[in-house]
């Protein structure tokens, strides 16, 4: 009886899921803006801005089924969701049938299909024999897939690569959809076309896959600026356009508009407190939406690198914002003044175009990295890179091991402890601990009450400056909007930092002597103003005040 009424049941689901046209019509609303799925950057946080500026579909990263399957930890932390974050499509590698159902069915209910990474071209996925590395393999792929589309309640969807034959190409998407896709997005180039060599994206190639097949096929590669998602439609006849890296440059790209780096920036750092995410997520953003500004800048880019709270990514934002607008103003009267091969001035969201490798620059000269000089050095003589670096963090450091080698336990629990861990305890439990009492742990990289104390200072001098500002009145003010003026002995956002600092460094010093309640400091952190992160930001630094945003507009003009 109990088989009868599960028969039925998995009847009616298979009988609800829409396959094809309908799934992209109905469930995925026609989407026609896609952000692609990208390891450590397509999270939670990344996704809702891309939504926030026209997105209308969104992949997770890539999820490693087997490690999804085994590892709750894994899924807990890597799978994270809200309600407005859909439509939205779950990617997993994976090279055995049931383990990619499994890893399926743990998100098939909080998603609208899960996609199989069949283009990942890295090194890892070759050595993991997952990603374009299975290609060749057609008989495994079609119990992978089909198995997915008889079980699942959601579709099964497919990224792929293309061959150097076309015909080998259409083939493939051809096998694809007779074992049960739904849905193909078409890679336009090669597993080989990757890094220095990845070269431009073959839309021919897309459009035969496209006329080739029943089901719709959305495009990835050469996607910079909205006019390249409406030209590679028009050109190739697909239902979607996907973006990865002009997504990242320019989270606005869908939008149409090119908005200054530091409103991107801000409206990240905003999402990323909501949404949580680990801080190496928000760092390579950071590094990507302020490029080619970066280059300019090159200290705040070392602010951005070893900082550990997104508060030192907010302040090396407005340091950076600073200085933007008061470029932009001298660019308004001297354009001549930035000479730059970019499109834009660098202060404007704008993408990465690599170089050529095929052509040489005679006027740069290679210079050797520290580690390269390091390596012709008798002292490391046969030692792989890898262990040359950890030599030269750790120079005591044993690389050989052995067998025999006793280690130390948890004081918790009977796993191994971490050897630089505070309290003697293994990652999972030194977690706990501090997330529990608000600590931070040196030897797992755990910053929380670091974290917070670095809020604390950032908002107590904001009030400090705002407090200032009410004394001076207005007519001691003089209003910038756009133009930055400096300040006669340092800037504003100089002093912010430095200040800062120094309060976080007084604060960590009471925390050494036990001086500290972290439960006050909690409540400190809870209390103060949390949004500093978005909209225009208004700093007074003596008769300074600059309140509008738009100044790039009038230097572009």
């Amino acid at each position: 009886m109990e088989e009868g009424k599960h028969e039925v049941k998995e009847e009616v689901d298979k009988a609800k899921k829409l396959s094809g046209f309908e799934f992209w019509r109905r469930t995925l609303n026609s989407a026609k803006y896609v952000v692609a799925p990208m390891v450590d950057a397509s999270e939670l946080a990344w996704r809702m801005l891309s939504r926030k500026y026209g997105a209308q579909l969104c992949y997770t990263p890539m999820f490693h089924s087997s490690v999804f399957v085994r590892d709750p930890n894994y899924r807990k932390e890597a799978m994270q969701t809200c309600p407005d974050d859909r439509p939205l499509i779950v990617q997993f590698c994976a090279n055995d049938p049931d383990t990619f159902l499994k890893a399926a069915q743990y998100v098939e209910d909080i998603c609208d299909a899960v996609d199989l990474n069949l283009g990942c071209p890295q090194t890892i996925a070759k050595r993991g024999h997952y990603g374009a590395f299975l290609e060749d393999e057609w008989d495994l792929l079609k119990k992978m897939v089909a198995l997915c589309h008889q079980k699942l309640k959601v579709p099964i969807t497919c990224k792929i690569r293309v061959f150097e034959s076309k015909e080998k190409t259409v083939m493939y998407a051809q096998m694809l959809e007779q074992a049960g896709c739904q849905l193909l997005t078409v890679h336009g180039r090669t597993k080989e076309q990757k890094g220095r060599f990845t070269g431009l994206a073959d839309w021919d190639i897309i459009k035969l896959v496209r006329e080739s097949v029943s089901i719709p096929v959305f495009a990835n590669g050469n996607i910079q600026y909205l006019p390249d998602v409406e030209r590679c439609i028009g050109q190739t006849g697909v239902q979607g356009v996907m973006s990865a890296e002009g997504n990242l440059h320019n989270p606005a790209l869908f939008t149409g508009e090119s908005p200054p780096i530091w409103k991107m920036a801000e409206d990240y750092l905003e999402l990323a407190e909501k949404y949580p995410c680990p801080l190496s997520y928000a760092r390579g953003h950071m590094f990507k939406m302020l490029h080619h500004s970066l280059n300019v800048h090159p200290d705040v880019r070392d602010i951005i690198a070893v900082g550990k709270t997104l508060e030192c990514f907010r302040l090396a934002t407005l340091k950076l914002k600073e200085r933007c607008l008061a470029d932009a103003e001298k660019y308004k009267e001297n354009p001549d003044l930035f000479p730059s091969e970019l499109p834009f001035p660098y202060w404007i969201c704008q993408p990465y175009v690599r170089p050529n490798p095929y052509i040489e620059d005679k006027e740069k000269k290679t210079v050797k990295r520290p580690l390269e000089e390091k390596l012709q050095s008798p002292e490391f003589a046969g030692l792989s890179k890898n262990k040359v670096k950890k030599l030269l963090r750790n120079p005591m450091k044993k690389l050989g091991r052995n067998s025999e080698e006793n280690y130390e336990k948890c004081v918790n629990c009977p796993n191994i402890r971490g050897r630089k861990c505070s309290y003697m305890m293994c990652k999972n439990c030194c977690k706990e601990k501090t997330f529990r009492e608000t600590l931070d742990c040196k030897g797992h990289r755990i910053v929380l009450h670091t974290k917070n104390s670095s809020k604390a200072a950032f908002d107590q001098k904001k009030r400090e400056m705002e407090e200032k500002k009410a004394e001076n009145g207005p007519n001691k003010m003089t209003t910038c909007t756009g133009n930055m003026c400096q300040h006669k002995e340092m800037d504003c956002t100089q002093r912010l930092c430095s200040d800062s600092e120094d309060k976080l460094g007084a604060v960590n010093s009471e925390n050494r002597l036990g001086a500290m309640n972290s439960e006050d400091t909690m409540k400190t952190v809870d209390s103060s103003d949390r949004n500093c992160g978005s909209g225009d930001i208004t700093l007074t630094c003596g008769d300074i005040t600059e309140t509008d945003d738009t100044s790039f507009k009038e230097g572009m003009s």
